[in-house]
């Protein structure tokens, strides 16, 4: 059985058996319930202190504390745990019927209570009902927070599509009741400006259903075993064309060995599309830009270099917000969803990594993504 350590990458977590830390003083309480929970996967610890220094270390889903301990009690360890994650399931194991227990022990929000001496058949089912509460509960959040992405979204992209659309429609509209002369020299451009907005248009509505199928339909999880110099070089190959136009150098320094991983492929390539999508737009003509990888002994590293204008402080601090778009004109009129950083932090972070960037005005940005080598199935 494989242990679950804090950082173990979530698209691998569902398989995994429910963790429980038992704490209590009495080596032979904490035995018998560790036999008694023979299905779970079980820790234990003699006193509160002793605990938190587990919880330190290791993923929890629910916490069974004797209230009379030595060092730190078990009230004190329930208010402290409830403090750090208002979600934890923590069980209060008590021989006391004092009511002035019972009454501190739900104000900390203990989520149930088993009365010593234990009976045993209780212990399993409270336990069974109380991880069971907590998926519901999940999966209740997981609902409500979809809602939200999808009720954002679409006032969002409602506002991003009335630009366009407006000006096509009024162009049509001038065009059809003859207030527009097709022999006036300004037909040409004005032309040229309504073909730029439909391209635009066609480019949100393509980013549009993109976004709808890797965000708001699929869910992490589909991970299997990938090539990930084999998606980096996919992504460099579509991106050829638009580095070329823009007269950029593109100076890729690929690691020679690659463990292959397991990986959810399109959440992935999603990220480091995202980030190269940034270096790209935000380098002027004649730039550079370089992406290296290495593959290290705990972890998978990629960095994305360009020698753009930079980012200030103030908006680096920013960039991952949803939404948030960086406007160096000031025009108001960003082109983009300004969603790509906001979902490539998260899905790096579904996979147990992390993402930076750090930028300086007039030197250039850096991005650097770094996943566990864990994720190999393979030397």
């Amino acid at each position: 059985m494989r242990l679950e350590m804090r950082g173990e990458p979530r698209l691998l977590q569902q398989a995994e058996t429910p963790a429980i830390l038992i704490v209590d003083d009495e080596p032979v309480i904490r035995d018998l319930c560790a036999r008694t929970l023979k299905d779970y996967r079980t820790l234990q610890a003699e006193n509160g202190q002793e605990a938190l220094r587990v919880l330190d270390h290791e993923k929890v889903d629910l916490i069974l504390v004797d209230v009379m301990m030595p060092i730190m009690n078990g009230l004190e360890l329930l208010q402290k745990i409830k403090e750090q994650d208002p979600e934890q399931l923590v069980i209060v194991m008590t021989g006391y019927a004092d009511k002035d227990i019972i009454l501190r022990a739900l104000k900390a929000h203990a989520d149930d209570f088993i009365h010593k001496p234990i009976n045993l058949l209780q212990l399993k089912i409270s336990i069974k009902n109380a991880l069971e509460k907590k998926t519901l509960h999940q999966e209740l959040m997981q609902l409500k927070q979809l809602d939200r992405i999808k009720s954002d979204f679409l006032g969002f992209i409602s506002h991003k599509l009335r630009t366009p659309t407006t000006s096509i429609s009024l162009f049509i509209q001038n065009l059809a009741s003859g207030a527009i002369d097709m022999e006036d020299p300004g037909f040409a451009s004005a032309l040229d400006a309504i073909r730029e907005e439909s391209d635009y248009l066609a480019y949100l509505i393509q980013d549009l259903l993109y976004y709808s199928d890797i965000i708001l339909k699929s869910s992490a999880g589909n991970a299997s075993r990938e090539d990930l110099k084999e998606i980096i070089s996919a992504i460099l190959s579509e991106k050829r064309q638009v580095i070329a136009q823009k007269g950029l150098t593109l100076d890729a320094s690929l690691s020679e060995h690659w463990p292959k991983v397991i990986v959810d492929r399109r959440r992935i390539a999603f990220a480091l599309n995202a980030l190269l999508d940034n270096a790209i737009k935000f380098t002027l003509h004649g730039g550079k830009i370089t992406l290296s990888c290495e593959v290290g002994e705990t972890e998978i590293t990629f960095i994305i270099t360009d020698n753009g204008p930079g980012i200030t402080p103030e908006e680096v601090v920013k960039i991952f917000e949803k939404f948030y778009q960086i406007d160096p004109q000031h025009t108001g009129q960003v082109r983009g969803f300004g969603l790509g950083l906001f979902y490539a932090r998260q899905f790096i972070r579904d996979h147990g990594g992390t993402i930076n960037i750090s930028s300086t005005p007039g030197k250039g940005t850096k991005a650097i993504i770094q996943l566990p080598k864990k994720l190999s199935d393979s030397p």
